[in-house]
């Protein structure tokens, strides 16, 4: 008996650590936990325009200081997306300090399979290779008018609506233009 509850236990072992593996969560983060300054955190939220009725995702949300902001200055539902379980439970401590874990949800998922098509508004910190690779997901999946805005790096050849200096670095900001008829 003991030796089949070994067994047993091996075999949940094994589908857990597939499961794991299937659903990206064993995958490394690609950018190092860099976190936004606040003051570039209040810019970045200022120039997309945030108001109440809006969702506001952040991808690669770090310790969730955008997320956090935005509920606590504008009462927005906010959902930050990380790789990092660290950082994850990180950012639900510093939701709850801040007194809006109800508005504020944080998933351990791989951005780049994760659904974000409820956002109206998208905020990144990323590398402008991944903003680059992450593109056609956004363009494809959000709704026209989505407002995107990202800290430090562009989005290659697809020209910001506006930028802006805050505190020695560049913010910039898209909005999801509308589709063409027939699409």
């Amino acid at each position: 008996m003991k030796g089949r509850n070994s067994m047993i236990r091996l075999i949940c072992l094994a589908v857990a650590l597939f499961a794991a593996s299937a659903s990206g969560q064993n995958r490394q983060p690609d950018v190092i936990f860099v976190p936004t300054p606040q003051e570039v955190v209040e810019d970045m939220l200022r120039l997309a325009d945030v108001k109440k009725g809006d969702v506001l995702y952040d991808l690669g949300s770090g310790d969730g200081r955008i997320p956090v902001t935005a509920a606590k200055k504008y009462g927005v539902r906010a959902v930050g997306i990380d790789i990092d379980p660290q950082r994850i439970k990180e950012a639900n401590d510093n939701a709850k300090k801040a007194g809006v874990a109800k508005l504020v949800e944080f998933r351990n998922e791989d951005l780049f399979q994760t659904n974000f098509r409820e956002a109206t508004v998208v905020t990144l910190y990323l590398l402008p290779d991944l903003n680059v690779k992450l593109r056609p997901r956004l363009m494809a999946e959000l709704r026209p008018g989505t407002r995107i805005v990202s800290h430090q790096f562009d989005m290659g050849d697809w020209a910001p609506d506006k930028k802006l200096e805050s505190n020695g670095r560049t913010v910039y900001f898209w909005t999801i233009p509308a589709r063409a008829k027939g699409r």
